[in-house]
């Protein structure tokens, strides 16, 4: 019975562990924005955008690279947005990005 006791100890401990720890592999949360440039030959975009809370970022207008030159295509300035980004070696950059409907 001891032994029974803990292993279902040690189980619980470790759910809880994985449960309480902020999972590394979900996405973010996607951020609404507003596109105000398309810079295709550079690869970036300009969104003036809200909070992004995993990169701990208040809203403002900044320039971010882009994974993925077809993201480019779907949008153009004036566009309400959602997207993700990421900081990549030190490049802020959408990683996904879909007009708002």
């Amino acid at each position: 019975m001891k032994i029974a006791r803990s292993i279902l100890g040690t189980s619980l401990l470790a759910v809880a562990a994985l449960v309480s720890t902020p999972a590394l592999t979900q996405p973010a949360d996607m951020t609404d924005a507003e596109v105000r440039k398309v810079d295709k030959e550079n690869r970036k975009i300009t969104l003036k955008h809200g909070q992004i809370r995993n990169l701990d970022m208040p809203p403002m207008t900044m320039v971010f690279n882009v994974t993925d030159d077809a993201m480019l295509d779907k949008v153009q300035p004036g566009d309400k947005v959602r997207f993700r980004a990421a900081n990549d070696g030190g490049k802020f950059t959408v990683t996904e990005i879909q007009p708002v409907k």
